[in-house]
């Protein structure tokens, strides 16, 4: 399994997905996932996500109209349907959607495997504008969607003494 944080810590809450892979590195993972902080090199995380993983959980600013702060759970296995993919051309600002869609092209011309299950575990922003940390909210909302992850992978969930360190989370 591969846990990715999507994001740009430049752009406020949009760091969200780093921060929250960033946190998750205090915890002892299972030996079966890799956590890595992906931030805005979404053709970089494309490519990875071909590398044979049974499951890929993107953690990501998602903006879906809820309260800011709002973490969400969302199954993105099932590509969106036919027709037109929208183009990824920089890699600097691609959505996770925009990632599954080039996975998509990429998937059709290597021999690399698509991952069989894309979780995405987003929290609504509050400000994504210039600057450098969390809202409030969104700051609050690190540790549910930590806790979250924890549960999705089998792993213990964080109590007040756990400050063990994980050896799989990789911050570039």
């Amino acid at each position: 399994m591969l846990i990715a944080g999507v994001g740009n810590i430049f752009l406020g809450d949009d760091g969200f997905g780093v921060e929250a892979v960033r946190r998750l590195g205090e915890h002892r993972l299972p030996d079966h996932v890799e956590a890595v902080d992906v931030g805005v090199r979404g053709v970089h995380l494309a490519y990875q996500m071909l590398d044979g993983y049974h499951t890929v959980l993107l953690v990501d600013a998602s903006a879906r109209g809820g309260a800011p702060g709002t973490v969400y759970l969302l199954d993105a296995t099932d590509p969106a349907p036919a027709g037109p993919r929208p183009p990824a051309v920089d890699g600097h600002h691609m959505t996770p959607d925009s990632v599954l869609a080039l996975l998509g092209t990429l998937a059709d011309g290597t021999d690399g495997r698509r991952p069989q299950r894309v979780l995405v575990v987003g929290c609504e922003p509050a400000d994504v504008e210039e600057g450098i940390g969390l809202s409030e909210p969104v700051a609050a909302a690190v540790d549910e969607a930590v806790a979250l992850i924890l549960r999705l992978v089998g792993g213990p969930e964080p109590t007040a003494a756990d400050d063990r360190p994980s050896t799989s989370a990789t911050h570039p």
